[in-house]
């Protein structure tokens, strides 16, 4: 029998996480279903920033680099962030975007692979990857990006492979990759591997050392809450911090940058993956999103993602039974990540008619409908009601009117 409304407000009443859907700006009528592509609004964040704006740039000027700690930020926020992905604080910082972020692991990693020329990921891993990945290729005197399937990633490290670089929950089906078991396969070649953890950070359990990973990049809008556009964080494992270097080598990666010298020296440490003057303000919006973790057990926070994703895969498969929705996301919990695909011909305008009902998840193309449950503000009685909303839309066929055929630039 299917979980009924009072089986769902249950769940929610015996929630340890239910006191965090109140620390964010939730919209009424609207079941917020897409945190994996833009994460809700801290309750505290627009006071934060008013603060930075009025208080540390307004009156402090200049003087907040130091006495509010500007300049620390980007340390001081990926260490909060180490705590989350099973790093040492020392290991990660936060600095510019998930793109820039790729390109500096990837030049750095294969310029100390020396006699390697390959860099091997997945078809369809998340675009801006693979176009990294492509450019730095390009870049890089004979070195090549080698696309396999993932279940054939493992059996193409040989020891032609410089790097490994794949992203641990497939951004459209959800699937989780076996982070200890293809890292192991790496090292056992002689390969490094780079991990992105753009849609595993703040929502899935991830223990970096404990799988022996060598470097990792992450996405600060998505999970972590930072904002539109918030800056990205990346993690270089201590080992191999004083043998990379940055192909970036901007003036906040300098070992001395207020010494004002014309030649460039590394600072020690993950510190040289700096490059530009960080945003600040952005970084402080961050900070917003990323301390609401230090309250909550990541194990906590992971087992709920993946009874809500369940729930709402059992859900949508009894009530919409019959109406061409097929499952992409893995059924397993251990290989999968905090959101939920299914596919249909005409994703888009379902979609469209979903949010217009309140339902706002994502389309992705070319015919996937994505659902993502960010377990700090999304409850059961939430997954329970956007299934009766997308049934009834399915059955009523609301979706055909023409207006949701209308493509935005943004899906």
């Amino acid at each position: 029998m299917s979980l009924s409304l009072d089986d769902a407000r249950r769940l929610d009443g015996a929630d340890p996480l239910r006191g965090f859907r109140d620390r964010f700006v939730l919209p009424d009528g609207v079941i917020y279903l897409d945190g994996n592509s833009l994460g809700a609004l801290p309750a505290t964040t627009a006071a934060r920033l008013g603060s930075a704006v009025t208080e540390e740039w307004g009156q402090g000027l200049i003087r907040s680099w130091n006495s509010h700690d500007w300049i620390g930020a980007p340390a001081r926020v990926g260490a909060k962030i180490a705590r989350m992905i099973g790093a040492d604080p020392h290991e990660v910082v936060v600095a510019d975007s998930t793109s820039v972020n790729l390109f500096k692991l990837i030049v750095a990693a294969v310029r100390r692979q020396t006699g390697r020329g390959v860099i091997v990921s997945e078809p369809g891993n998340f675009p801006t990857d693979l176009y990294v990945a492509q450019g730095a290729s390009a870049l890089l005197d004979g070195v090549s990006l080698r696309v396999r399937p993932a279940d054939q990633i493992i059996e193409e490290i040989d020891a032609d492979v410089a790097l490994v670089m794949l992203t641990h929950v497939h951004y459209k089906t959800g699937a989780r990759h076996d982070m200890a078991a293809i890292t192991a396969r790496a090292h056992e070649k002689g390969a490094l591997i780079l991990w992105d953890l753009s849609h595993s950070a703040g929502a899935v359990e991830v223990d970096l050392n404990a799988a022996g990973a060598d470097l990792a990049v992450g996405c600060g809008y998505k999970y972590l809450n930072g904002g539109p556009g918030a800056p990205a964080f990346l993690f270089v494992a201590e080992r191999l911090q004083a043998a990379l270097q940055s192909p970036l080598t901007g003036w906040m990666g300098h070992a001395e940058p207020f010494q004002f010298g014309d030649d460039y020296r590394p600072a020690p440490g993950v510190a040289r993956f700096l490059c530009g003057t960080p945003s600040v303000l952005a970084l402080l919006a961050l900070e917003v999103g990323v301390d609401l973790f230090n309250e909550a057990s990541m194990a906590t926070v992971s087992e709920k993602s993946q009874r809500l994703c369940s729930m709402f895969i059992d859900l949508v498969e009894d009530r919409c039974a019959g109406f061409g929705l097929q499952l992409v996301t893995p059924r397993d919990p251990a290989v999968r990540g905090s959101h939920v695909s299914f596919a249909h011909p005409d994703s888009y305008p379902i979609m469209q008619a979903m949010i217009e009902r309140g339902v706002i998840g994502d389309f992705r193309a070319p015919d996937v409908l994505r659902c993502g449950f960010t377990p700090l503000y999304v409850g059961y009685e939430d997954v329970w009601r956007a299934v009766e909303i997308i049934h009834d839309i399915l059955a009523s066929g609301a979706w055909r009117d023409e207006r949701f055929r209308t493509r935005s630039r943004v899906t």
